[in-house]
């Protein structure tokens, strides 16, 4: 037995834009941001979209649980495999950080 599909299939889903797939998918927004003088993609996930993963944060070296409201960031020239997920606050602060995380001395290194 296959699994139920949370979303009918409409006319066109076959061979429709990934970008409107992704946005229902993950319940946020996408937007550009330039920042270090590059031009970044954000997509801001709404708690419901980030079920099922954990992430560590760049910003913090913290985790993200699975159902929290993050900010997924990477830059345009990328691919995929340079996504990033980031605490909101700690995407709204990128500025304000240091490049180098201080950890404490007994802290795990992952």
């Amino acid at each position: 037995m296959s699994p139920r599909r949370n979303r009918p299939k409409g006319p066109g889903s076959s061979g429709g834009n990934g970008d409107d797939d992704d946005r229902s998918r993950y319940g946020g927004w996408q937007s550009t941001e330039s920042w270090q003088g590059e031009d970044w993609s954000v997509r801001h996930v709404a708690g419901a979209g980030a079920e099922g993963k954990t992430y560590r944060c760049p910003g913090c070296d913290q985790m993200i649980p699975s159902g929290v409201p993050h900010v997924v960031a990477w830059p345009q020239h990328a691919g995929v495999d340079d996504r990033r997920h980031w605490h909101k606050a700690c995407w709204n602060a990128k500025d304000r950080r240091t490049s180098r995380v201080q950890r404490s001395r007994n802290a795990p290194r992952h």
